[in-house]
């Protein structure tokens, strides 16, 4: 079984998230979801590498530095 592609996971989780809204109007939802993934993203590579920030930030295709502000702001360390 091939997986569904992520966007069609993140456009399923957020049909289902407005719809739970009942008709109330959503409000900062970019901040919202960009902090949301990114906090499982930098979860799920760290767990995958073992939590080595040097391959965790070579995965993610940003400098040393940058990930570990990220995990700082995230609570992550």
């Amino acid at each position: 079984m091939k997986p569904a592609p992520l966007r069609n996971s993140v456009e399923q989780v957020m049909k289902d998230y407005l719809t739970a809204l009942n008709g109330e109007k959503p409000h900062g939802m970019y901040k919202l979801v960009v902090g949301e993934v990114e906090a499982a993203l930098l979860k799920c590579v760290m767990e995958h590498v073992d939590h080595n920030q040097s391959h965790a930030a070579d995965c993610l295709g940003i400098n040393r530095g940058t990930l570990r502000k990220k995990l700082k702001d995230h609570g992550f360390i």
